[in-house]
């Protein structure tokens, strides 16, 4: 017998009949003798139409009150699931994030899990009752419903594994597993059976939609095991393994995937003076305003002064650009432009660490294309280039092709 948590997306439970099907798959873990605790989001399209619905009575909706309102979103599908196991004849409850004791600080939309009181839960697997928890909420200090930010029902599963010291974390989405790219660009593209922690992590925040980039943070640190799987299959097989990199890795790939993200966009200061400090002075604003910044590129000083470049998320993109502009006479800088239409296309692999060549192979099959590279950051096991959105498509597949991510194995060198 082991202690499984599940969590389904949005797609899995975006009709009764696929909460019925649900409900089927947790009742097949529950009859092979397995102790169960089920997270869910909203239906799909749901927390969408509540943000909207928001946003037609307060053009900036107040965060408390929002966060007051989506979360009705995961209620619903709780208390479906629920009753759909109830009435397959099992003992079922549905609590919220608040009833379970999922306390988090307070910043709405975007609150981080502090702790977890995992008494409640241990009561009811003990009692033979399969627990269902709404994800993407908690509640904060002073009582209030929080939520985790988009995405943060996997926060909420692999939180409630670590918590609980689960066997296992399974993520069922509407694929069977992380891929070498989206297989909706590049129909080739290739399952992974296993993924290290870091490479998930890359990918998860340079644009793969697969897991919320805090819930890879999440597992990682507490060691939770965690498998993606698809809800859409009868037999999901094993999905992707998510896990801590083997010290014997010989056959491990130089790269593993293609991340791309088409929601950047750049913005440069001109002619700001070439001195110590400058960095801070522009993007010290920027972050005051809660503003993430991701690639940063400064040119080569003439006469002085100095071109300064970065790419923030799109939605940010007016938002720091006013900053910048109503700062420019303090900054000492010419002018501020921008260009919405960037995007990031990521080469990730934890092979990148002992083998050359990487960046080469990349830049030459951009090249090739006529892909021109804008901006360029790097780690240990990734390199990033913005470029112009309209060639984003076009670059993740040359690159899928050059590092021969559609054949079963890669060579070493």
């Amino acid at each position: 017998m082991a202690l499984i948590v599940q969590k389904y997306g949005g797609t899995s439970v975006g009709t009764p009949e696929r909460i019925k099907n649900v409900a089927k798959r947790v009742a097949r873990f529950k009859q092979a003798g397995h102790q169960l605790v089920v997270v869910v989001s909203a239906m799909s399209g749901e927390t969408n139409r509540l943000i909207a619905l928001a946003k037609e009575v307060q053009a900036s909706p107040d965060p408390r009150e929002l966060d007051v309102m989506v979360s009705t979103g995961e209620q619903v599908t709780i208390a479906l699931l629920a009753m759909a196991l109830q009435d397959l004849g099992y003992k079922a409850k549905s609590y919220t994030g608040g009833q379970v004791c999922i306390r988090t600080d307070d910043a709405y939309t975007k609150a981080r899990i502090e702790h977890i009181d995992t008494e409640r839960m241990r009561s009811d697997l003990d009692n033979d009752t399969i627990v269902i928890v709404a994800g993407f909420q908690g509640m904060d200090p002073g009582g209030n419903i929080t939520t985790l930010g988009r995405g943060g029902s996997d926060t909420t599963g692999v939180a409630l594994a670590a918590a609980l010291k689960a066997d296992e974390c399974q993520i069922y989405t509407d694929v069977d597993g992380v891929y070498t790219t989206d297989p909706r660009i590049v129909p080739e593209a290739k399952r992974l059976p296993t993924v290290t922690f870091e490479e998930m992590l890359e990918m998860a925040s340079l644009g793969s939609k697969v897991l919320q980039i805090r819930s890879v943070e999440f597992a990682g640190k507490y060691k939770v095991k965690l498998r993606v799987l698809s809800s859409f299959m009868d037999d999901p097989g094993e999905g992707t393994l998510i896990t801590f990199e083997e010290e014997d890795s010989m056959e491990k790939p130089i790269v593993s995937g293609i991340a791309f993200n088409r929601d950047e966009a750049k913005i440069t200061v001109r002619g700001v003076p070439d001195k110590p400090g400058i960095a801070f002075q522009i993007l010290g604003p920027v972050a005051d305003a809660n503003v993430d910044v991701d690639m940063i590129i400064q040119n080569i000083s003439h006469d002085g002064t100095t071109d300064f470049s970065f790419t923030v998320h799109r939605n940010d993109f007016q938002k720091a650009k006013a900053i910048l502009e109503e700062s420019l006479s303090h900054i000492g800088g010419a002018s501020v432009t921008g260009s919405a239409d960037i995007a990031k296309v990521s080469v990730v692999g934890i092979g990148m660490r002992s083998h050359a060549g990487v960046a080469s192979t990349m830049f030459r099959a951009l090249a090739e294309e006529g892909i021109n590279i804008q901006m360029i950051t790097t780690s240990e096991i990734k390199i990033s280039v913005g470029i112009d959105e309209k060639y984003m498509e076009l670059a993740v597949r040359v690159l899928h092709k050059a590092f021969e991510l559609d054949k079963e194995t890669q060579p070493l060198a």
